[in-house]
């Protein structure tokens, strides 16, 4: 139904029904008799008399017309949300800001509803926002190059600090290699294209060795766990909350981790068309996680028992995880942009992924 603005408020324009005999609405006939007429005129002076009705009055006429006539509540034509943000989030951070309920408290007054799904993985996020079925989500540092590679109208939003300590090349607790170079040949266990893949090939460049060197056994990382439990593989490259895991049930040892290799950063996205369009939102969006980050980093322990209970792991795991994270997050910088650019260009010439990528088409906005 159109909307007609008062002074001060949308007024539902109603339409003009003929009516039986015995009705008291009026006819717009040809046949209408000039007391037809009167009772008209004196319809629409009463309906322009409705702008000097004090408000709480007008609220109350309003009401009672809406559900005369089957409208929604006039609440909800006042404040139904006009935008929406979909979120897509793994158990993580993210998962902390939508327990808190505080996005939903800043974007309320903007009319925006929120929407959360959990994804088990950030590649399904991606997939997700390719197909339009979420504005907004979390990611490893790898992830984005492969969708940008497939075509994904992917943005970059914000970034965290780099967490080089939250990845590593583990061991099994009685493994004789002591030295990076002693892996070449070895079965290496990781997910393929993701952050650690970067990882290992950076690290075995560093070390003077080739990607042939590598013998890579590319497995999810729960069966990547059962192969590296039972044997069936020499070394696991994998990142935290799995990694402190191993550590801990398992006795791994790490053998080195990305310090010195990569930055291994967290990285939230949207969409092209959804940052151009939504800037505000994303904003407060940035801003509400970086909360999260700060009360993050001054109560580790109420952050390691909330992540506990979220990830179904010890609260010993939680707290080894949360002692080698570096909090904050902050906006895209040329710099950062260069380290996804230097991720792309190392796919590429492995021919890894199909086509050469420019990470600035993927900026929101203008960069530091």
């Amino acid at each position: 139904m159109p909307l007609r603005r008062s002074s001060t408020l949308f007024l539902p324009e109603l339409p003009l029904r003929q009516h039986s005999a015995r009705g008291a609405g009026v006819s717009l006939s040809a046949g209408s008799t000039p007391r037809r007429h009167r009772v008209l005129h004196r319809h629409f002076r009463q309906e322009r008399s409705m702008t000097r009705i004090s408000l709480p009055r007008r609220r109350l006429i309003l009401a009672a017309t809406a559900a005369a006539i089957g409208l929604p509540s006039l609440a909800a034509l006042l404040h139904s949300p006009t935008r929406q943000f979909r979120i897509g989030h793994q158990k993580g951070y993210l998962s902390l800001l939508r327990s808190r309920g505080t996005l939903e408290q800043r974007l309320a007054p903007l009319g925006v509803s929120v929407k959360w799904t959990e994804f088990p993985a950030g590649p399904v996020q991606l997939e997700a926002l390719n197909i339009g079925a979420i504005d907004f989500g979390d990611v490893g540092e790898v992830p984005p190059i492969f969708a940008l590679a497939a075509g994904a109208p992917l943005a970059y939003v914000a970034a965290t600090q780099p967490r080089p300590q939250a990845e590593a090349v583990l061991l099994p607790k009685h493994s004789p290699i002591t030295r990076v170079a002693e892996l070449k040949g070895q079965k290496i266990a990781l997910n393929k294209g993701s952050n650690v893949h970067y990882f290992i090939v950076k690290l075995f460049q560093k070390h003077g060795l080739a990607y042939s060197d590598l013998n890579l056994v590319y497995l999810a990382a729960a069966d990547a766990r059962a192969a590296f439990e039972n044997g069936a593989v020499d070394a696991w490259v994998i990142w935290d909350p799995l990694m402190a895991a191993a550590e801990k049930a398992l006795g791994a040892r790490v053998l080195v981790d990305a310090t010195g290799v990569v930055d291994n950063r967290a990285y939230y996205f949207s969409s092209r068309d959804y940052a151009a369009n939504n800037a505000d939102i994303l904003a407060i969006a940035v801003e509400e996680i970086g909360k999260v980050d700060q009360w993050g980093a001054a109560n580790r322990k109420a952050l390691a028992a909330e992540l506990s209970a979220l990830w179904g792991l010890p609260l010993p795991v939680a707290e080894h995880s949360e002692s080698r994270t570096v909090y904050g997050t902050g906006p895209i910088t040329a710099a950062i942009l260069a380290e996804q650019q230097q991720i792309a260009d190392t796919f590429f010439a492995l021919k890894l992924i199909p086509n050469r990528i420019d990470l600035h088409a993927a900026a929101v906005a203008a960069i530091a």
